[in-house]
């Protein structure tokens, strides 16, 4: 296969398209199940996908996008800080973010941070029951 290099509007060398997207993030969880559970209820996820030869399951947003939720080998080290080395949140994109997040607020979901509404975007953090951190989140204009 011959890949040909093209340069772009800005005079930058632009790479043929490798990688489409993510299909997934995967989370490890002591009880996975009952964390996919908690997306399901929680978020309105569903689960798409069970295995039978592991606790692995597999949770779907309603635009596609799938977190795999697989067994954790051992307990967590300790919670997980917003600036910690490494993956931090998961972004949650809804249209109508007021409603959500009272959605979650009567849910009994404690947040880390207070709503940030600025530039046509509002924001929030919470964590889910294992301590992932994830990010509510609504932009009026989409990042390009």
């Amino acid at each position: 296969m011959r890949f040909h290099s093209m340069i772009g509007p800005c005079g930058a060398l632009q790479l043929p398209v490798m990688v489409k997207g993510i299909e997934h993030t995967a989370i490890a969880s002591p009880e996975p199940e009952e964390l996919a559970q908690w997306y399901v209820e929680h978020l309105g996820f569903t689960i798409n996908y069970q295995s039978k030869n592991s606790r692995t399951v597999f949770v779907k947003a309603a635009d596609g996008s799938m977190i795999e939720i697989i067994e954790a080998a051992r307990p967590a080290a300790g919670a997980s800080r917003m600036n910690d080395p490494g993956l931090r949140h998961l972004a949650l994109t809804v249209e109508d973010f007021d409603a959500a997040y009272q959605r979650l607020k009567e849910r009994g979901i404690l947040f880390l941070t207070e709503v940030v509404k600025k530039g046509g975007n509002s924001t929030v953090f919470f964590t889910d029951p294992d301590g992932n951190i994830l990010h509510l989140l609504h932009r009026e204009t989409p990042l390009p």
